[in-house]
């Protein structure tokens, strides 16, 4: 299980010739709140960004991600995903129980990085809240609701 945060910035490395192919950009996730792929952002000088799907990845390494081939990347579909921090972006949006209870704002997600399921989720209540309660850490047992708004899950008791 891993965070985003820890996971953003790592180079994505083909394991048959050792190159570097890019870094982790974002995250892609479903409707249903699956992580479908990392979003990987390559070249120097004029950037662009690809969808590496989490079935094509061979390992999470805690220092890279590595992939067979560069092959594997594909170009970016205008769809109805949300990513984590760019286009659609889950980041910042309030959290809510099934029940009515407002839980904070989105702030990082824990997953598992082999299946892409989302397992909890880091929350704030602000700046000041945070540095004197620090952050929220809540888990859920079913994919979560992922509206225009907010997004609604059930925590585990």
């Amino acid at each position: 299980m891993r965070t985003f945060s820890l996971l953003k910035g790592l180079p994505v490395i083909e394991i048959n010739s050792g190159t570097k192919i890019g870094e982790v950009f974002d995250l892609s996730i479903s409707r249903r709140g699956i992580v479908t792929g990392l979003i990987v952002r390559k070249g120097a000088l004029f950037k662009k960004t690809f969808l590496l799907e989490v079935k094509e990845v061979s390992s999470f390494g805690w220092d890279g991600v590595m992939v067979e081939s560069e092959d594997v990347l594909q170009p970016i579909k205008k769809t109805a995903q949300y990513t984590f921090e760019t286009q659609n972006p889950l980041t910042g949006k309030m959290m809510m129980t099934r029940e009515g209870e407002r839980l904070g704002l989105l702030e990082d997600v824990y997953f598992l990085e082999e299946l892409g399921t989302i397992v909890g989720y880091e929350l704030s209540d602000g700046f000041f809240s945070d540095m004197l309660e620090g952050k929220r850490v809540v888990k859920t047992e079913i994919p979560p609701a992922i509206g225009k708004d907010a997004i609604i899950v059930k925590v585990k008791e």
